[in-house]
């Protein structure tokens, strides 16, 4: 009986992981596909780990280890659950090191997660509960089994954890996304998860943090584009004369070689009727936080509603949410690429080239370039991400910017009024805002922009936190009008374009909450992203109605193209939404939307737009995806704008 009890606890191990694995599945990727079976065998080696772990003292040390790891593993799952609710993604090694106390300040809203999801977390902790009943009833025996035993343990999980990984070369998967490229060539986070558990993600990101990795390029074929016209002809295209062939030969490092292939071998996207439409005028550019369609109200926010009204109308635009919320979303709208995965982004372009930046690109036309946050400078290493996209100058909260900055959140309104005199007298200007007053919590207690203008929402047929989020939006809205007032009493406003777009969605509301300001029923997967991009002058004579798939990855080459600038599309992740390449939406698990169909990476479904939708197509546009992903982190990287414009 006693080496039977023994085992026991080993037994338990496996109970407890497989069970906490399969509640993630349930609850995150909304089932226990086949695919669970990996996430079970994985956890049976993980079990024998933690077992030895728990059996490396006395009777009593052992004892206390147990209750140690088992309560750890509890908050760890817990804590991925509640985060993946807000941020439909996992926390990587770097946000766990990094973020910790910045997540903090948002504890009302992990709160209320906790609260709207109590009977998962119920489930999550009813294992932990089990073993403590179990305990009680001496089930268990913490005496220290011989080192003999031990070795066994360890062995037999060695040994079946290879099996596992050798089966992945044995099962025959031509998915861009298998449980082999996932294990060693792709860095894909929420995927590996979904596939084989959240303790192998979690092992792999370790591993890749400490040690590095390169992923593998892809056997399959990106779809050809087709070209009308020789790309030579530099007129009718964004690209720029670079000698790919002169710098592959001259390169030693085989994956900047590699890069210099790929972008050369990319279809630039043509130049359009559209092309210099703005040219010579100046640029006010805005990320909003959270902003969102629910915010554009004629007569809550007439300034907003005037913008989409007389301007660029995106009808099919996203904005998807990434791991680092604000900090990826500014990333992605003002570099056009997408975000290196478990890291922060921003804060690694410190002492990068980059010559798409809007300030490196309009200083070179003359422009003069200021940056600002009504928030703290530092948060996310911004003030190091502004230096290094080249502007002249930046102020925030603790950074020169005067304004009430112990107040949360800080109005974007005072913000306008305390920094448009720093540019509106120059010739040529480019403004760069990162709003704040959009921010959750939505609440009246607490939120200093929803108690300023509840007065215009009190009455609103909505929930208190829906009628919050719009009294945050109308301080926004307040601040584009302020500016706007100002630009026209200094003449220059039929001279300035106005572009505003958000960071991610408004998570701070349910999708119960999104739906009562919605127009549509939206969706937690697709349409909870579907979001604004304001483009506007007021000189434009009509709206002009876009109806093609894009997302905040084509912000850039958008304006870019529209001022007249020249620049390499080819060196971009996004395309001008004005121009003839087909739309693409990538969200942040790797799922996307083109014009034929919405494609969910988690459940490998396709909702058709069009017939002509195969495993093909989906493979093909995975692959873009993949080489997306691949090539903006090597970017980030290498620093490799510095490797193709050594001279700038």
């Amino acid at each position: 009986m006693k080496i039977k009890n023994r085992w026991n606890l080993f037994l338990f191990w496996i109970l407890f992981l497989i069970l906490e694995e399969g509640i993630f599945s349930c609850f995150v990727f909304g089932s226990l596909r086949l695919s669970f079976v990996y996430t079970a065998f994985f956890s049976i080696c993980f079990a024998a780990i933690f077992y030895l772990l728990s059996n490396l003292g006395n009777k009593t040390l052992n004892h206390v280890m147990t209750y140690v790891l088992l309560v750890f593993f509890t908050i760890f799952y817990l804590a991925q659950f509640v985060y993946n609710q807000v941020y439909f993604s996992v926390i990587s090694v770097y946000s766990m090191l990094h973020g910790g106390g910045q997540i903090l300040q948002f504890m009302g809203q992990i709160i209320d997660v906790i609260v709207r999801n109590w009977y998962v977390i119920a489930l999550f902790i009813l294992p932990l509960i089990i073993f403590i009943i179990l305990d009680i009833c001496h089930f268990f025996d913490f005496r220290k089994v011989s080192w003999k035993a031990k070795l066994s343990v360890l062995a037999g999980s060695v040994f079946f954890h290879l099996l596992l990984v050798g089966s992945f070369f044995l099962i025959p998967d031509t998915t861009i996304y298998s449980n082999k490229r996932l294990y060693f060539d792709t860095h894909a986070p929420l995927l590996t998860a979904d596939h084989m558990g959240l303790l192998t993600m979690m092992r792999l990101d370790i591993q890749r943090s400490i040690f590095g990795m390169e992923e593998k390029e892809l056997t399959l074929e990106e779809p050809e584009e087709e070209v009308d016209l020789p790309i030579e002809k530099e007129e009718e295209y964004n690209i720029l004369e670079i000698d790919f062939d002169s710098l592959i030969q001259s390169e030693s490092d085989k994956t900047i070689q590699e890069m210099h292939e790929y972008f050369s071998k990319q279809t630039p996207s043509k130049k359009n009727e559209y092309t210099g439409m703005f040219e010579g005028k100046n640029l006010v550019v805005f990320v909003a936080e959270a902003f969102s369609q629910l915010a554009i109200d004629k007569e809550l926010t007439p300034t907003l509603y005037r913008l989409y009204e007389e301007g660029f109308q995106f009808t099919n635009f996203y904005t998807p949410l990434f791991p680092v919320s604000t900090a990826d979303g500014e990333y992605i709208t003002d570099t056009s690429l997408i975000p290196k995965e478990g890291v922060w982004s921003l804060a690694h372009l410190t002492g990068h080239y980059m010559p798409y930046s809007y300030a490196n690109v309009f200083e070179k036309l003359g422009y003069t370039s200021q940056a600002y946050h009504n928030n703290t400078a530092t948060y996310y290493k911004r003030n190091s991400y502004i230096e290094a996209m080249g502007y002249d100058s930046f102020k925030a909260c603790g950074k020169g910017l005067d304004i009430h900055c112990r107040i949360w959140p800080q109005s974007d309104l005072e913000m306008i009024e305390k920094t448009v005199e720093d540019y509106i007298h120059d010739d040529h200007f480019i403004a760069y805002y990162m709003t704040v007053s959009g921010h959750l919590e939505y609440s009246r207690y607490g939120n200093q922009m929803v108690s300023k203008n509840w007065s215009m929402v009190k009455d609103l047929p909505y929930s208190d936190k829906a009628k919050s989020y719009l009294s945050c939006n109308i301080e926004l809205d307040r601040a584009i009008a302020k500016l706007i007032e100002e630009l026209e009493k200094n003449g220059k406003l039929e001279d300035t374009v106005i572009a505003i777009s958000g960071d991610h969605y408004p998570y701070g509301l349910t999708l119960d909450e999104i739906n009562e300001l919605s127009t549509y029923e939206r969706d937690e997967n697709f349409e909870i992203h579907h979001m604004p991009f304001l483009l506007w002058n007021s000189e434009m004579e009509e709206a002009v109605k876009v109806d093609k798939y894009a997302s905040s990855l084509d912000v850039l080459p958008t304006i870019l193209n529209l001022f007249g600038v020249e620049f390499d599309s080819r060196l971009l992740m996004g395309r001008d939404i004005l121009s003839d390449s087909d739309g693409l939406v990538i969200f942040s698990n790797r799922s996307f939307i083109t014009d034929k169909g919405k494609y969910n990476a988690i459940t490998k479904k396709m909702e058709k737009f069009s017939e002509d939708v195969d495993q093909d197509y989906i493979n093909q546009i995975s692959t873009i995806i993949y080489n997306k992903y691949k090539y903006s982190k090597l970017i980030l990287e290498k620093d490799y704008y510095r490797k193709v414009f050594p001279e700038d």
